[in-house]
């Protein structure tokens, strides 16, 4: 019976993430369709592609991320966040956020790069995300680190620490961001095993 029970859990554990990743997408995908079919028909009538409101949800995307590149829909943009980072509750939540996106966009390569973090002298080691290699430009004592900030995310939730560590206590290691975080997230209990 014990035996049982370890083969339906680990039939469990393997068909849910699975699961639930195919539903959400499909939940997704029938929401974008099912608005792109009420902003689209008005125009186009009848005809519909099946499809279209994801090519249109990325044409969206794309183009937003050509207007917000543009300098002046820049400085347009912070008018409309200015209720956003205004708002007591609102302003930590939009912020945490905003913050937490901006870490994933395109920056220069060695500003995202996982490392392994050890004192010198102590067997603890802790993974974390390198978030800043120069204080240039931050006010008082900030400025004038000679120092990396490390940001330790915490496992089964969003949060962490960041630190201000010596470089010298810094390992680089050979994974993404995406990677770290995820493994993080799940307090590093995942396989290590890859698929064939």
């Amino acid at each position: 019976m014990k035996r049982l029970y370890s083969y339906f859990f680990r039939g469990l554990i393997t068909f849910l993430p699975v699961a639930l990743t195919v539903y959400l997408l499909y939940v997704f995908v029938i929401w974008v369709e099912s608005l792109a079919m009420r902003l689209v028909r008005p125009i186009t009538g009848d005809f519909y592609l099946p499809g279209l409101g994801i090519a249109l949800g990325a044409l969206l995307i794309l183009a937003l991320g050509v207007l917000v590149s543009q300098r002046y829909v820049a400085r347009a943009l912070s008018w409309v966040e200015l209720p956003f980072t205004n708002l007591p509750v609102i302003k930590s939540i939009y912020s945490s956020l905003k913050n937490f996106a901006d870490y994933f966009a395109p920056h220069e390569k060695d500003s995202q790069q996982v490392v392994l973090l050890r004192k010198p002298g102590d067997d603890l080691s802790i993974v974390g995300l390198v978030t800043r290699q120069n204080f240039d430009g931050l006010p008082g004592a900030l400025g004038q680190l000679d120092q990396v900030a490390v940001y330790l995310p915490m496992g089964y939730m969003i949060g962490g620490y960041t630190v201000f560590v010596p470089r010298s206590w810094i390992t680089p290691i050979e994974m993404s961001v995406e990677e770290a975080m995820r493994s993080s997230l799940i307090a590093w209990m995942a396989s290590s095993r890859k698929p064939e």
